[in-house]
């Protein structure tokens, strides 16, 4: 699919928000709020992943200005991984009486007690990114058992071609053992990545090792990485599952200080600048792509929605059930696998980066051979 049509694709899941929002289609409701003074409350769980910072605060931001003629607020926090911390900032929020809240948890479940503080206080919540416990209101996220499938697919994609025909076990992958290393158990995303993975994964590679990586921190990656490869040995490496970029650069580092020139294939996700530099480079074989800006977009319009009393009603295209609510409006991103064989066509053509971004001198006779110039 080519760039103009993938962006039409993605951008289809929100035009009737968009819709309501500007009053097309749409029955006024008692009580809305005409008013552009809205104060939203956004509350980012992390800046260890370049996304949240570089991409999703802006987006919303913009979005926001853009749907309240320049009249409303953001009110940003940033958790730095700590539930803790991340509820006194929400509870600061509900506090302030933010008229609106978008919240990517930390914890999913240690954020209910204070989502639950800002529905007595007739605040509306958004869960972005991360679903989050609590009587949230809305929820908006890619399709992340799309990118357990993705990633596992590929995974067993690069395994068999290493591997040869007739060559290996199981289905034709390489013989050896893979390493998983999933992400934070404290993100419910996490689970369904590594769910996901497993299905495609289970009864076609030996898995070796696996880890639930603390925080989604790349050190601990790291860390996990150099005792799966003293357990395992570094040559009977065949593949690493890696939930997300950040973590694949942690792994690649600890291969390649273990002495490890002929890197086994490390998946990925988030398309961060350093993982589409380390594919150009042959050195990680794949990530997720997630177009960050209809993400963004979405949850701030479900967001100006909710402040101003309106039913979400076309604005979500499908509803869930989370572990303490049911039927909770939800819109689901799609997801693209990125490889070598298609970042022109992705990251390039969508503007996240540019060429000169990616082919930095390091990798700028790679860049050569794969026609980015």
């Amino acid at each position: 699919m080519n760039a103009l049509l993938r962006r039409a694709a993605v951008a289809a899941v929100a035009p009737a928000m968009a819709m309501s929002l500007f009053g097309c289609g749409t029955t006024e409701e008692p009580g809305v709020r005409l008013s552009d003074d809205i104060v939203v409350g956004l509350l980012l769980p992390e800046n260890q992943a370049a996304r949240y910072e570089q991409f999703d605060k802006p987006v919303i931001e913009e979005r926001i200005a853009l749907l309240t003629n320049n009249k409303g607020t953001v009110r940003y926090a940033n958790a730095n991984n700590d539930a803790d911390l991340q509820t006194r900032q929400l509870e600061s929020m509900i506090e302030a009486k933010a008229d609106v809240l978008i919240v990517d948890a930390v914890d999913s479940k240690a954020i209910a007690g204070a989502i639950q503080k800002a529905d007595d206080a007739g605040i509306p919540v958004v869960a972005f990114d991360r679903l989050a416990e609590g009587p949230i209101d809305g929820y908006v996220s890619f399709d992340n058992e799309q990118v357990g499938h993705i990633q596992g697919k590929f995974l067993l994609k690069a395994l068999k071609g290493k591997a040869g025909s007739g060559s290996g076990a199981g289905s034709g992958s390489a013989s050896g053992k893979v390493v998983m290393m999933n992400g934070a158990l404290t993100d419910p995303n996490a689970a369904m990545f590594k769910k996901a993975a497993h299905t495609e994964l289970d009864g076609k590679v030996e898995i070796g090792l696996e880890y639930d990586t603390k925080d989604w921190k790349p050190e601990n990656a790291k860390a996990n990485m150099e005792a799966a490869i003293a357990s395992l040995g570094k040559d009977s490496i065949t593949g690493v599952y890696s939930a997300n970029d950040g973590m694949a650069g942690g792994i690649i580092a600890a291969l390649k200080a273990a002495g490890v020139t002929d890197l086994p294939p490390v998946t990925g996700q988030d398309a961060e600048l350093a993982a589409v530099q380390r594919i150009v480079a042959g050195d990680q074989y794949m990530t997720v792509y997630k177009q960050y800006a209809p993400e963004a977009e979405a949850a701030a319009e479900m967001a100006i929605l909710l402040a101003r009393n309106m039913s979400l009603g076309a604005a979500a295209h499908t509803d869930i059930d989370t572990p303490t609510e049911t039927s909770v409006p939800t819109v689901r991103i799609p997801v693209i696998a990125l490889t070598k064989d298609n970042i022109k066509e992705t990251v390039v053509a969508d503007g996240l980066y540019t060429v000169e971004q990616i082919c930095v001198p390091e990798v700028q006779a790679e860049c050569e051979e794969l026609g980015l110039e």
